[in-house]
């Protein structure tokens, strides 16, 4: 089972590139969201945030950045890159399914885009250009 965590896939060189930017772009774009987050939840005004799923504007807050943030971090050195994205894809379907349910389909569209990448990279793993890839062959070499 924690093998099947850190396999990398066994893909040609081009697609383990292509995975790699795909998970550093995707890191990269959503890190930005979540350093923002980040600020609104250690600054020192009172929080303003949604509480979508009814457990608290603090912990909704903290969901967000756990996932926006850390796991973006994990799936650009392609760490646990498929758990990490799990987290992520369930920050943007609450965005887009219930946060912006009433809204047009444009305020909709940037998070579907977003999960559909996470479903990717959940589904593909990290590539062989991934520290997946080292913990995946430490774990086979015993």
């Amino acid at each position: 089972m924690i093998k099947n965590i850190f396999n990398p896939g066994n893909y040609p060189s081009t697609i383990n590139f292509v995975l790699m930017l795909l998970r550093i772009s995707v890191g990269i774009l959503m890190l930005t969201h979540g350093i923002g987050k980040f600020s609104k939840l250690f600054g020192d005004a009172p929080i303003q945030f949604a509480d979508p799923i009814g457990v608290g504007v603090t912990a909704s807050l903290a969901l967000a950045v756990f996932s926006e943030v850390l796991c973006s971090i994990l799936l650009i050195f392609g760490i646990g890159t498929r758990l990490a994205a799990i987290p992520l894809i369930i920050t943007m379907l609450v965005a887009a399914l219930i946060v912006h349910a009433d809204d047009p389909f444009g305020r909709q569209e940037l998070p579907l885009l977003y999960t559909t990448m996470y479903l990717v990279i959940a589904i593909a793993g990290a590539g062989k250009i991934s520290v997946d890839n080292w913990i995946y062959n430490k774990i086979n070499s015993k």
